[in-house]
């Protein structure tokens, strides 16, 4: 996920210059007002409140004419002293061909895995990398490495979930290396190679103060041991009602991005013999959908009691497509975006993870967008 600002607003504040009786232009004396002549106004002379009001309302017409030309034409409205722009749904759009991208090349950025190096691995082709994705309803700002590092001085970028969520981290930390003039400021916190079997990997912009962390947890929840004198075939259980046991390091940061579901399937549960738990009782009969409610529910309820949301902005990105275009673990070598969603999109999940965010206390946003 692109971390940046992709609505720009504009404010334009108000101040109104008042002219009374104890200004300068006002002031007189009390003598020579006193030594001063009346001469009674005709009946078709306009009197002082007469000529005060037109003032008002001509200057009141005015402001709302403004209003409305800003609302009607610009698409903008008052909230207080501020003009927002309209806001634009980044979400609902398509891919356009751009010929300056990508953003970054892949073979001259260290922390992409090897596997998901492309160029590195022969494919002589580029067109594919040539896509932008363009809002039906506006533009987005083209990502700028420079500022975006500006913005994330300082904080930590945490992202929690699966393979879908590394390559997601791999590719922020290619896009904003970018932006850095010496490469070697920017390294791995324990010297460690991308590797998708080790569970936290932290990368240091040292110039930045900036920390971009990933920890793998593909369901989020506990994996563990079965109860005693539980049935054979089960070797192992997820425990829906308590969070992965580290959780505790995903605190403390400033963004937090979580994804989950490509797990969530027949062949990586129950063929290896990992079933459900739930209150320290197996759940063997229990759908696969009723368990990933109730581990989002714990999610949730772990963000609303753990997380700072004051600080901590908390992303869930849902269900995405797998990186195989079959089941065969087959590479297509796919040479443009599709135009429409194709095949098992796992829709279900996305409806879940909807609801249960829908009862949240706090709002998480609900993100299907990657760089």
């Amino acid at each position: 996920m692109m971390i940046g600002n992709l609505s720009r607003s504009s404010s334009a504040r108000l101040s109104n210059r008042t002219s009374g009786l104890n200004s300068p232009r006002h002031s007189f004396s009390v003598s020579s007002f006193s030594h001063r002549k009346w001469i009674p106004f005709s009946a078709a002379a306009p009197s002082l409140i007469s000529i005060a009001g037109t003032f008002f309302l001509s200057a009141l017409l005015l402001a709302f004419a403004c209003a409305l030309y800003l609302y009607l034409l610009r698409g903008t409205f008052f909230t207080g002293f501020a003009v927002p722009e309209e806001k634009c749904d980044v979400f609902s759009g398509s891919w356009v061909p751009d010929t300056t991208y990508p953003l970054y090349n892949s073979s001259d950025c260290p922390f992409v895995e090897r596997g998901f190096n492309c160029l590195a691995n022969g494919r002589e082709d580029t067109g594919y990398l040539k896509w932008r994705w363009k809002p039906s309803t506006c533009d987005s700002p083209r990502f700028d490495a420079r500022e975006a590092l500006e913005r994330l001085r300082g904080k930590r970028v945490v992202f929690v979930g699966d393979s879908m969520s590394r390559t997601q981290w791999e590719s922020m930390i290619c896009m904003l290396m970018t932006g850095v003039d010496d490469k070697n400021s920017v390294h791995e916190v324990n010297g460690n190679s991308i590797s998708k079997t080790i569970r936290f990997l932290g990368v240091r912009f040292e110039g930045y103060n900036l920390s971009v962390e990933f920890f793998r947890s593909v369901f989020l929840v506990q994996l563990g041991f079965p109860p005693k004198h539980g049935p054979k075939r089960v070797k192992t259980t997820l425990k829906l009602d308590r969070l992965d046991d580290i959780s505790h390091r995903w605190v403390d940061s400033d963004i937090l991005i979580f994804n989950s579901g490509h797990w969530w399937a027949p062949s990586k549960l129950f063929d290896l013999g990992c079933y459900f738990q739930a209150g320290g009782l197996l759940k063997l009969g229990m759908p696969i959908t009723s368990a990933f409610k109730i581990a989002l529910e714990t999610w949730a309820f772990w963000v609303e009691t753990m997380v700072n949301t004051n600080r901590t902005h908390v992303f869930f990105r849902t269900f995405e497509p797998s990186h195989w275009s079959s089941n065969k673990k087959v590479c297509d070598m796919t040479q443009q975006p599709s135009s429409e969603a194709k095949g098992d999109d796992r829709s279900e999940f996305g409806e879940i993870l909807a609801e249960v965010v829908g009862k949240m206390r706090v709002s998480p946003l609900v993100s299907s967008w990657s760089p």
